[in-house]
């Protein structure tokens, strides 16, 4: 079985060879570890996350059309792997930032995965919003939701750029000590 290629190591796979996998698994382990480590800098987590690699490698054999080689489909699963781990990393990291939370929302849309968080979130941020001046959920809404700029806010409004600019913020401060009393 060591003699035998990637290739021909992932037909034996697919056909329920075991043997063919444990082989496989040694031939690749520590390079795929050595590659998260290196995109994540946690052992730790990178060890968990080589389990899932191997894990969905096996789940998508199956589908595997060896256009590529087996090698660059085991790495691309590790690269994606490591890339949605990042990712929630990064939101949680903004989620728990001193940054204005609702700006998260959109973000949660597509990276929470559990619809309980979700709905806690967004339920954290309209009672956020239920608490605010109407005109700081105005400004906040123009800036971090509709997108628009400084600039074009204080032409909306028809006020000086540095009047908008300290409204603005006078409303993130507020909408952050407001989210941050919630439970």
């Amino acid at each position: 079985m060591q003699s035998l290629s990637d290739k021909e190591l992932a037909q034996q796979i697919i056909v329920g060879n075991e043997e063919a996998f444990h082989v496989f698994f040694n031939r690749h382990r520590a390079h795929v570890l050595s590659f998260i480590t290196r995109r994540l800098r946690d052992e730790r987590i990178a060890e968990e996350i080589v389990q899932d690699v191997f894990i969905d490698f096996l789940e998508s054999l199956r589908d595997f059309r060896f256009q590529c080689k087996v090698k660059t489909f085991l790495f691309t699963i590790a690269r994606n792997k490591s890339i949605d781990y990042i990712r929630k990393k990064k939101l949680k990291t903004v989620l728990f930032s001193k940054f204005p939370q609702f700006v998260v929302e959109g973000l949660a849309r597509v990276f929470l995965d559990n619809n309980l968080e979700k709905e806690h979130l967004q339920s954290k941020i309209q009672n956020t919003f239920a608490q605010l001046p109407r005109e700081y959920v105005h400004i906040l809404r123009l800036k971090y939701i509709e997108g628009k700029s400084v600039q074009d806010i204080a032409a909306l409004l028809s006020k000086t750029f540095k009047s908008t600019e300290s409204q603005l913020y006078r409303a993130r401060k507020a909408f952050i000590a407001i989210y941050n009393e919630q439970t």
